[in-house]
């Protein structure tokens, strides 16, 4: 099979699952958040784990493309358009799942008409949309061929603190909920800053390698090489904050905090909690320690890879695990949200738990599945269009790209 008729099939089978992404969320919006797995006692489910995902993912890009003019690295300009593309579709993604989660597009105006800016939620509708703001600014001057130095250079002292304070708001949420043990911790904001660098350059990295092999852009080995010791140096910092985190949950040894640390490394979040610790974090610094694995690109992806994969896990055990106890405790319990018809008055009419349980349903599952899709497409649409057939015609001749000034 010819190159061209792989890229045609990659781009039906994307464009199918889009469709279907789509057609499920279209049945959600008529039929309503019941057709999730999300109830009363977990309110936030695949949707919000999606959404703190995707904006840890846009920070690689837009922190390596700012740091190339706010710290004068010139090796890291070669990379800044892809760099900031994938930032801008991340974030974009990111502001769908919150959408989605809210049950429909329309209620976003809610936040708008009736925001309540003592409340951590509307700081982040805020920060998102100066994000994202950011990001497109950022892009439109890079692709100027007459775009003032200064404007770019404006735009890259802007967006390096954004890029920053955006992952910190969303960790403020969590961290700011007193009633909530697992999230209650005065170092959440590192925490999320630290593993969004660390997944955010790992998928970073991976999209680099494959431009680069699909001849769409070309980048040096030499800095791929500085970019996986970059991504070995965020890993360790994220590790010593878990670290950190896990040891003040475990060593007052307090009831409350006991249930969720005992859930998270022996309960049903344990594969997932587990899984960030070895994959997104040991088995990745083993790999990048030597120089020598740096320079194996093969190396570089797999490392790659699994970190992105454990900042997934750490996200689903980081935001399932406080909801499986409720704060209320007695009987019946916590209602479910789901009625139970019954004849028999003794019985309660609807479903009740005193522990809380989450799958997502196939709905929820189709829709991320094919948001992501759509966000897939959406980059290689704009790489195509912002990169452009000049920047390609380089690669065949094998000569580095050379980037507007910035």
């Amino acid at each position: 099979m010819t190159n061209k008729a792989k890229f045609n099939l990659s781009m039906g089978v994307l464009g199918t699952l889009t469709l279907l992404g789509f057609g499920a969320l279209i049945y959600q919006l008529t039929n309503g958040l019941g057709v999730t797995g999300m109830n009363n006692v977990v309110s936030w489910g695949l949707y919000i784990i999606m959404f703190m995902f995707f904006i840890g993912l846009s920070a690689g890009g837009l922190i390596v493309s700012s740091s190339a003019t706010v710290f004068n690295i010139p090796s890291f300009k070669v990379v800044a358009k892809p760099a900031t593309i994938l930032s801008t579709v991340c974030v974009i993604l990111a502001t769908i799942f919150i959408m989605v989660d809210l049950g429909g597009p329309f209620r976003m105006f809610n936040l708008i008409l009736h925001g309540q800016f003592q409340s951590p939620l509307m700081w982040d509708v805020v920060v998102i949309s100066l994000y994202l703001a950011i990001n497109i600014a950022y892009l439109y001057f890079m692709t100027r061929k007459n775009t003032n130095k200064k404007w770019l250079k404006t735009t890259s002292y802007i967006a390096l603190p954004i890029a920053i304070l955006v992952h910190s708001v969303t960790a403020w949420i969590f961290g700011l909920q007193i009633a909530r043990a697992g999230w209650h911790s005065a170092i959440m904001a590192p925490l999320f800053v630290a593993s969004a660098l660390d997944s955010g350059l790992a998928l970073l990295l991976i999209v680099l390698i494959l431009l680069k092999k699909f001849k769409v852009f070309h980048v040096e080995n030499s800095l791929i090489t500085t970019l996986a010791g970059l991504l070995f140096i965020f890993v360790a910092v994220d590790a010593y904050f878990v670290f950190s985190e896990i040891l003040t949950m475990f060593y007052p040894q307090e009831e409350s905090t006991m249930l969720i640390l005992n859930e998270m490394m022996m309960g049903s979040m344990a594969p997932f909690f587990w899984g960030e610790v070895i994959l997104g974090i040991i088995i990745p610094l083993s790999i990048l320690l030597l120089k020598k694995n740096r320079q194996k690109i093969s190396l570089v992806v797999f490392s790659s890879a699994l970190i992105v994969i454990g900042v997934l896990c750490k996200r689903i055990w980081l935001v399932i695990s406080s909801f499986i106890f409720p704060n209320v405790s007695g009987s019946p319990g916590v209602t479910t949200g789901q009625y139970i018809p019954s004849d028999d008055p003794a019985v309660f009419n609807s479903s009740w738990t005193t522990v809380g349980q989450y799958t997502p349903s196939l709905i929820e599952l189709t829709i991320v599945v094919g948001m992501v899709a759509f966000g897939i497409l959406m980059f290689i649409a704009l790489s195509r269009i912002i990169i452009g057939k000049s920047d390609q015609s380089k690669l065949d001749n094998c000569k580095p790209m050379q980037e507007h000034p910035q």
